[in-house]
């Protein structure tokens, strides 16, 4: 006997959106204190992933994180095109980020230090990001 499908793919259903909703962490303290949602927990995310090198650790999808150790020793003139274009692409798998821009850059010895815009379905916030190379 093989069983019929009496209709079940015809049954409607909505997609619920996840929300936010994270538990909070404070990097100065090194602890995880209480949650966080919507805009908060975006500055979160996006600290995480631009802290985070891609391929690095196994738990992490591999669309997750940032390629920078490998501009360790190159010229700054390829360092700081290449620091603006990882920061984007890394930032923008997350589909709740609009846009990544307004990217400022500060030179020292043997770093980089960088200011950029994140535009979220939450609002705009200012991260910033320090890159030895």
């Amino acid at each position: 006997m093989i069983p019929s499908n009496s209709g079940l793919l015809q049954q409607e259903f909505a997609v619920k959106e996840q929300t936010s909703r994270t538990y909070a962490m404070d990097f100065d303290k090194n602890v995880i204190r209480g949650f966080t949602d919507q805009l908060q927990a975006m500055e979160q995310a996006v600290y995480k992933i631009i802290l985070t090198e891609r391929y690095r650790y196994i738990i992490y999808s591999r669309n997750y994180g940032i390629e920078l150790e490998e501009l360790i020793g190159e010229p700054i003139s390829y360092v700081i095109p290449e620091i603006q274009r990882r920061i984007t692409e890394a930032l923008l798998w997350d589909e709740r980020i609009n846009s990544v821009d307004s990217f400022t850059f500060e030179v020292n010895r043997n770093s980089v230090y960088t200011t950029f815009k994140v535009r979220t379905i939450y609002g705009d916030f200012i991260a910033e990001r320090v890159v030895n190379f």
